[in-house]
């Protein structure tokens, strides 16, 4: 799977799950303030990335780092290419 693969999974996932409009899936899009999204939101953002990837992502602490959609991304990226090592 591609990085570009990755990212457009990443952002269809997310836009149906929480019905945002695909304009807002931006890498500069804030969580919490651009896709006003609330902490309850994230335990099912994480639910969706884990079924859609297949890795667990709760057990890793630099998730806590993630602030924006494009931080979803390297994330995720980052992680693909971890598990393929």
């Amino acid at each position: 799977m591609t990085d570009q693969e990755i990212i457009g999974l990443i952002n269809t996932s997310l836009a149906e799950e929480f019905e945002l409009n695909s304009e807002r899936m931006k890498p500069e899009a804030l969580i919490f303030d651009d896709l006003e999204l609330d902490s309850l939101d994230i335990v099912d953002m994480v639910v969706v990335l884990e079924n859609a990837f297949q890795f667990k992502i709760r057990e890793d602490d630099s998730i806590r780092k993630i602030r924006a959609l494009g931080d979803i991304h390297a994330f995720v990226i980052n992680k693909k290419k971890e598990l393929n090592n």
